[in-house]
């Protein structure tokens, strides 16, 4: 009998989702912006947000300097935040950090089970709750000025 193997944290899904950042390109026209970095393993993301008099995000665009894990954390927000309420990027940042904790479940978001090994590694937890830190702080920047 073999031992189960443990899911890998660099997937091919993974490594996939950290290539589709091309698809949101960061741009002047974004001025909901916000950056952040990780003083534990130097990532560093920069996010643009345009959001819609409904409270909805429109658009996403990222710069993304990071581990596969931080791109792929990236990718799956941007992925499928359009559409949304901006809430919803806040309440998941939220959710992450205590299910990340062992204090509650996965969150609700698109494909976001991809990253669930990341869990078992601490040294990528910062990496995976950067860009939805960046959001979480232009979101509230953007609230605050209107």
């Amino acid at each position: 009998m073999t031992a189960a193997r443990a899911p890998r944290l660099y997937s091919s899904a993974v490594l996939a989702l950290a290539t589709g950042l091309a698809a949101y390109p960061l741009d002047d026209s974004l001025t909901l912006r916000s950056e952040a970095r990780s003083r534990t393993c130097g990532s560093e993301v920069v996010i643009g947000l345009e959001v819609m008099p409904s409270g909805k995000i429109a658009r996403v665009g990222l710069q993304v300097r990071a581990c596969a894990i931080g791109q792929a954390s990236a990718a799956l927000l941007a992925q499928a935040a359009s559409g949304r309420p901006a809430d919803d990027v806040t309440q998941t940042l939220a959710a992450l950090e205590a299910w990340l904790d062992g204090a509650g479940d996965l969150p609700d978001w698109p494909d976001l089970a991809l990253l669930a090994p990341a869990r078992d590694h601490p040294a990528r937890h910062g990496a995976l709750l950067l860009p939805w830190k960046a959001a979480s702080k232009a979101l509230s920047s953007g609230a605050a000025a209107g």
